[in-house]
């Protein structure tokens, strides 16, 4: 039901995962009236009993999400949720004028290039995008050490040869993951997401392979940002890596108590540094 008596409104544009129910939870605790636009295919349906408002759209259909948060009076939103980055080249991606209308602004379509044009449309039509942790700053990991095993001489340093280096990859928008062994680069992420990326280094890792996650030097800090949860661990169980590194204060930990939990009990390490300034 809607929040009796709140004049505030603020929009969702929600993509799969544990992330936009966690936020309209938090946003309506704060008294404000949460519209969802859902991108099918990708969010959760129980999104619709979540929010005030839910309206279904297409990956592409700019036009219509726009439409619905006019109605709707909403002139703030944010972007989060997981969307399958494959699905911009398949069938599903269905762009509408408003969005083909944006093409030709388009440097290239990697992942911030096209999450800022996207921001940029919206907020000429009078949405502003806000960060994804505005109303759940306690998402953002802290640095130091999570787990209750510290690193290893051998893994940290490949967590700091391995952090610098996937901030010059990010600096090209490529990915924000990559795994390492002995100073050697086992997999780069790209189209593919996080956990394939795991899998994939970790084949080559004979059981010592490194995960780094960090933030693209020039990212947007509004959405996209890193994110790890139970499905990291379980991906680093099955592809043998040993340790896993994220930005401190850029990354967004999901169910941490879980996850750390089945990080001790398979004995990974889990740590959050702090870039270079």
């Amino acid at each position: 039901m809607p929040l009796a008596g709140s004049g505030k409104s603020i929009g969702v544009i929600a993509g799969g995962g544990q992330f936009p129910f966690l936020f309209c939870r938090a946003a309506r605790r704060d008294g404000y009236r949460v519209v969802v636009t859902a991108l099918e295919g990708e969010a959760d349906p129980a999104l619709d009993q979540a929010a005030d408002e839910c309206h279904w759209v297409k990956l592409g259909q700019l036009g219509r999400l726009i439409s619905a948060f006019r109605k709707a009076g909403v002139d703030q939103a944010v972007m989060l949720g997981q969307v399958r980055k494959a699905r911009i080249f398949s069938r599903h991606f269905r762009p509408d004028l408003k969005a083909l209308s944006l093409l030709p602004r388009a440097i290239n379509v990697h992942d911030d290039a096209m999450l800022r044009l996207f921001a940029q449309a919206l907020e000429e039509e009078g949405v502003v995008i806000r960060e994804s942790t505005l109303f759940l700053p306690w998402l953002l990991v802290p640095p130091g050490r999570l787990s209750r095993r510290q690193p290893s001489k051998r893994e940290m340093k490949d967590a700091e040869y391995g952090f610098n280096l996937a901030k010059e990859l990010g600096r090209l928008d490529i990915g924000q993951c990559l795994v390492v062994r002995s100073r050697a680069v086992l997999a780069v992420e790209a189209i593919e997401g996080t956990d394939e990326t795991i899998r994939r280094g970790g084949a080559y890792g004979g059981g010592r392979a490194v995960v780094i996650k960090v933030t693209k030097p020039e990212q947007d800090l509004r959405f996209d940002l890193p994110a790890i949860g139970v499905g990291t661990i379980e991906a680093m169980i099955a592809a043998g890596c040993t340790c896993l590194v994220v930005e401190a204060g850029k990354t967004i930990c999901f169910d941490r108590e879980e996850m750390l939990a089945l990080a001790d009990r398979n004995e990974l390490a889990v740590v959050a540094l702090e870039a270079r300034k």
